[in-house]
């Protein structure tokens, strides 16, 4: 193989040495990236090139890093060493085509703003910063919160609105950006049923547009029923790919450490993905 065709690892995994190049088509593409706090590696020597148009899950026990991988990759926080590319270039290039989903307890929800004005705030890039929202803007962030059963509310203040609600209007926002690739950190953590249906839906839609989507899930009976890939993280990629490949009672061992409780609760959904 040519030099022209390797690329160093250089998050100091080991002497792993040479690395296949990371594909330009991929809408994500994570090379040997680590991250640490307070010199305590949270991350260590992470490589994954994401498909494009697949609903991807980032599964792992808690304190595994896998909201730091999202933040990671759209430069919340700094990373030791690697790099990450979007479609071949950088996030800079690319924060366009990039929806973020935030994790509903990072958000200060007594800000004295609507639902619709939150959903208008992933319209700014094409609306222009210090710019007044105009009718067609408005119109497209109701046509958001209508995909997400939340058109009647766009007026209530954000406060108001329940856990489940907040959630839809944070995901409206993203498809308000009218992204490519969406990474969502936990969408389904603390919702009611009815939303959690919604979620999948619009997953789903976006799936059938031509979107990848990211998210960080924790519920493992869920995964093959949501989800097309997933990428088993514990501080490190355990293993990455098809749900039916990769989501399997010895990578979960890998994964997990041996935590029975957890894996006995995936055995099912485990075998609808061998089933399906």
């Amino acid at each position: 193989m040519s030099a022209s065709k390797v690329k160093k690892g250089s998050g100091g995994g080991g002497g792993l040495g040479a690395r296949p190049e990371h594909s330009s088509d991929s809408p994500l593409s994570i090379h040997a990236v680590t991250v640490a706090y307070h010199r305590k590696p949270v991350l260590w020597d992470v490589d994954y090139d994401a498909p494009s148009n697949q609903l991807i899950a980032i599964v792992g026990p808690n304190g595994a890093g896998k909201s730091t991988l999202i933040k990671a990759c759209l430069g919340l926080v700094p990373r030791a060493s690697g790099e990450v590319e979007f479609w071949g270039g950088s996030y800079r290039q690319a924060r366009s085509r990039i929806g973020y989903v935030p994790q509903r307890e990072s958000v200060d929800w007594d800000f004295p703003v609507s639902a619709l004005d939150v959903v208008c705030m992933g319209r700014y890039r094409k609306i222009g910063w210090c710019k007044p929202v105009t009718r067609s803007h408005k119109e497209a962030g109701l046509e958001c919160l209508d995909r997400v059963g939340m058109r009647a509310y766009a007026h209530r203040q954000i406060s108001m609105l329940s856990g489940g609600q907040q959630q839809r209007v944070f995901l409206a926002r993203a498809l308000a950006q009218e992204a490519d690739l969406y990474f969502m950190d936990e969408p389904f953590a603390g919702v009611d049923a009815a939303t959690e249906r919604a979620i999948v839906e619009v997953l789903r839609e976006l799936k059938g547009q031509g979107k990848t989507v990211i998210a960080v899930h924790h519920d493992l009976q869920t995964v093959a029923e949501y989800f097309d890939r997933v990428i088993l993280l514990n501080m490190r990629v355990v293993a990455a790919g098809a749900v039916e490949d990769v989501f399997t009672r010895e990578n979960l061992h890998k994964t997990y450490g041996g935590r029975l409780t957890l894996l006995s609760e995936a055995a099912e959904a485990i075998a609808r993905a061998g089933g399906r």
